[in-house]
């Protein structure tokens, strides 16, 4: 029996950088609660943008965070993973000569940090994901606790990313497309599998009892540690080699479907 489903949200869910969750699905995570089983959103989103889109039903849902680098449940955190300070420090250096044609937002347990100009950036961030931010100067002269670096690209850093900054930092942290125009860097034992196997043991659940969904790269651990799993039919090719099962992308709120079809 299913205990606990897991999905990623921008790209499986929902379409990128969206802020709300349709109705339908609104009406399935009550249900599920109700019947005792545990939705949860898994991200590379921070935790007050997660919490927005799930708004309506909040408090009846688990949150992996930041792709794992923080773990909420019922008000609480259950993990955070901060990366060292002299990967942050190094990280930030080597992605500033890309600021112009990239922007970048790093986060904390308790909301992002973004040295950005960019209105357009900046709006991206207010009115698409929801962030809770400050602007500032530079954020390394600040005494913070850095969960996860992002750098973003307008259309597509893939071929950036896949080619340059994900292999300069093999490793040393966790470094992961998280879709077309974002490269997350976490702390390396950072991955949303590793968080779902730390919410099973929490919750004393199996990972047969598990159901997970994704699309990206950063979803491919959270593949492995669920006892079914499904990528959306969007998604890269490493996903659906790491799935057992394949479903409708968010236009066709595949996750839905599947939810109702097989669990409820």
């Amino acid at each position: 029996m299913i205990k606990l489903i897991a999905s990623d949200v921008d790209g499986t869910l929902i379409q990128d950088s969206t802020p709300d969750l349709y109705p339908e699905m609104v009406e399935t995570i009550r249900e599920l609660t109700q019947r005792g089983i545990l939705f949860c959103a898994a991200s590379g989103r921070q935790y007050q943008s997660l919490e927005n889109v799930f708004r309506e039903v909040a408090d009846e849902i688990a949150y992996i965070a930041e792709n794992g680098a923080q773990i909420r449940y019922q008000n609480k955190n259950i993990s955070v993973t901060p990366m060292k300070r002299e990967d942050v420090c190094d990280l930030i250096k080597m992605l500033r000569p890309y600021y112009g044609e990239c922007e970048t937002i790093i986060s904390t347990p308790n909301g992002s940090l973004v040295e950005s100009r960019n209105q357009d950036f900046l709006n991206l961030i207010t009115y698409g994901y929801h962030n809770t931010f400050r602007r500032v100067d530079d954020v390394l002269t600040l005494d913070e606790e850095i969960i996860k670096v992002a750098i973003y690209r307008k259309g597509s850093i893939r071929q950036l990313g896949e080619r340059q900054l994900i292999p300069a930092w093999k490793g040393r942290l966790k470094a992961c497309m998280a879709g077309d125009e974002w490269v997350d860097f976490m702390d390396l034992s950072v991955d949303k599998g590793n968080a779902l196997k730390k919410l099973e043991e929490h919750l004393g659940i199996s990972r047969e009892q598990v159901m997970a969904f994704g699309d990206n790269n950063n979803d491919i651990g959270m593949m492995q540690a669920a006892g079914i799993s499904y990528a959306v039919e969007t998604a890269v090719a490493e996903v659906k080699q790491a799935a057992g099962n394949s479903c409708p992308g968010w236009r066709d709120k595949g996750v839905y479907q599947i939810i109702k079809e097989k669990v409820l």
